[in-house]
């Protein structure tokens, strides 16, 4: 997979508490917690510490993530990823190395039977 270009960026040394909701492709490196909602791609990169609901389309981890995750295309596990909670998604790869601890719900053609992850 080539990486998405990224749009937007909070540093790794950050942190921020709240509700994000954005378009296009997102990367964390620093510390969040609260709500992510995006009909883009989120990365997790591996120095992000992020504790929250995701909602969007593509979400891509490569640092520690805990909290639900709903993707209507793909949730990308890479091999220094710890992540805890519940995925749901059509499509979950994980790559060796990489650590998940919780349960995963894979259904085809989940945007037919969820909400628009932006629209709330």
């Amino acid at each position: 997979m080539n990486a998405p270009e990224i749009i937007t960026i909070l540093a790794e040394g950050s942190a921020f508490d709240g509700k994000l909701t954005f378009e296009g492709t997102v990367r964390i490196d620093g510390e969040f917690s609260g709500e992510i909602r995006t009909r883009g791609t989120l990365v997790v990169g591996e120095t992000a510490k992020v504790l929250a609901q995701i909602d969007a389309s593509t979400v891509i981890i490569e640092g520690h993530v805990e909290g639900d995750i709903r993707a209507l295309e793909l949730v990308e596990l890479r091999g220094t990823a710890r992540t805890a909670g519940t995925i749901h998604a059509p499509s979950l790869e994980i790559q060796r190395g990489a650590v998940f601890d919780g349960q995963c719900v894979m259904r085809p053609n989940q945007a037919d039977s969820d909400a628009d992850p932006a629209s709330a």
